[in-house]
């Protein structure tokens, strides 16, 4: 009786570790079910989206090769039957386009509101991350009281003080402006922040001017959101529509956006060319999406240094 007792519990023993090893390949397979089947949902949602932001531009440059008959067919084509490169080669050439005239205003401006900015946004970002002075917090708590104001506030407000100073149809008016950015102050300090304050004293003990350590100091540990802020000012100059619309649209200070919305693309009879203005479209979005391939790592380190996430 007890060997029988015996060989029954050792049966038991062996069907209950047959049944946990079934338990957890079972178990095991589920996993491995759901693992992809989540991926499979995951990066098929990330492939939609994919298409959905890469279409405008693939149709951009498919229409930028079209012929003026092919574009303006009831049902588009979405793949040109006729190649016409010429239209990129007009471009540059077309005398009423002026790309170059536009090309160098932009850069132009693009590159002083750029070095102007990052001076004043160095200074500013400085004083409130080191300095102590009275009011300091409630000015800093002003500025970034000003971030929640639209925009367009902001632009009726300057066109009528661009207007009072005499700075219509003027680079002044392209630049001046829009020199100070909260943002950039608020993302700089947050990188100054995070340098250790006993560094600061102990260069003021060495007898080291303020001006001195934020040189030689300051600026080298924070030069990877300095390069963000120097990509991002420039980015925005390039991209610039609506303002220097208003104040700025006789030919020689107009910008290469606004060139985009020209009468040197629309014929005699008031038909616009798409295909030539889509070109011009994509040439002057080339240099935009090369800084950001070849350039997003800057930013993006930039931006998490300073302690901002999103």
């Amino acid at each position: 009786m007890a060997f029988k007792k015996k060989e029954a519990t050792a049966d038991l023993a062996d069907s209950s570790v047959v049944m946990n090893a079934r338990n957890l390949q079972q178990t095991a397979a589920r996993q491995r079910i759901s693992k992809i089947c989540g991926k499979t949902l995951t990066y098929t949602f990330l492939l939609l989206m994919a298409l959905i932001v890469i279409f405008p531009f693939y149709f951009m440059i498919i229409s930028s090769l079209k012929t003026t008959e092919e574009y303006r067919r009831s049902v588009p084509t979405l793949f040109p039957m006729e190649f016409k490169f010429e239209n990129y080669l007009n471009v540059f050439t077309d005398k009423d386009f002026q790309f170059w005239v536009l090309f160098r205003n932009t850069v132009f401006v693009g590159v002083v509101s750029t070095l102007l900015s990052l001076v004043i946004t160095v200074f500013s970002a400085f004083a409130f991350a080191r300095l102590e002075f009275k009011g300091k917090n409630a000015l800093f708590a002003a500025l970034l009281g000003t971030m929640m104001i639209p925009g367009e506030l902001f632009t009726i407000t300057n066109y009528q003080t661009v207007n009072d100073f005499g700075w219509m149809n003027s680079y002044t008016v392209l630049i001046v402006p829009f020199l100070v950015s909260v943002f950039y102050i608020y993302l700089l300090k947050q990188n100054f922040m995070q340098i250790p304050n006993e560094l600061y004293l102990a260069a003021k003990v060495d007898g080291t001017s303020d001006l001195k350590y934020l040189w030689k100091v300051m600026i080298p540990l924070a030069l990877p959101s300095l390069i963000s802020i120097t990509i991002l000012k420039m980015m925005g100059a390039w991209n610039s529509y609506m303002w220097p619309r208003l104040v700025a649209n006789d030919s020689a200070h107009k910008l290469i956006t606004n060139g985009l919305r020209g009468a040197a693309f629309v014929d005699e009879l008031g038909n616009t060319d798409y295909p030539r203005q889509m070109a011009a479209v994509a040439v002057v979005s080339l240099p935009l999406f090369l800084v950001f391939i070849f350039l997003r790592k800057y930013i993006m380190k930039g931006v998490s240094r300073s302690g901002i996430k999103g």
